[in-house]
């Protein structure tokens, strides 16, 4: 092997890893979100859990987090605006990659 070859094999491999952090990163901020509406919504312990993991699963619609946003404002209309949500999702963005960071 080359030393280009193993470079694009670094290369490759701090790829896969990346994606993958952002992904675990996104899905924790999502469960996060939906663990803050189900307080909105009166919902705790096993419930709240059950909910944020609707949110999780909703995220899977499509690209971005616009899906996410719909999902929430229509379940907490009155509650909390889309813009509201949109800040929360920013927010906890980097809660959520501290927290992954702090368990590798």
């Amino acid at each position: 092997m080359t030393t280009f070859d193993d470079r694009e094999n670094a290369f490759e491999a701090k790829f896969a890893h990346d994606s993958e952090m952002q992904f675990k990163a996104e899905a924790r901020c999502n469960k996060l979100v939906g663990l803050w509406a189900a307080g909105l919504l009166g919902k705790t312990g096993d419930e709240a859990n059950a909910y944020a993991m609707e949110v999780v699963a909703a995220d899977f619609e499509e690209a971005g987090n616009e899906d996410v946003v719909r999902k929430l404002a229509a379940d907490l209309a009155g509650k909390a605006t889309a813009d509201e949500i949109r800040a929360k999702l920013a927010g906890m963005l980097p809660v959520a990659k501290a927290q992954l960071m702090s368990e590798i």
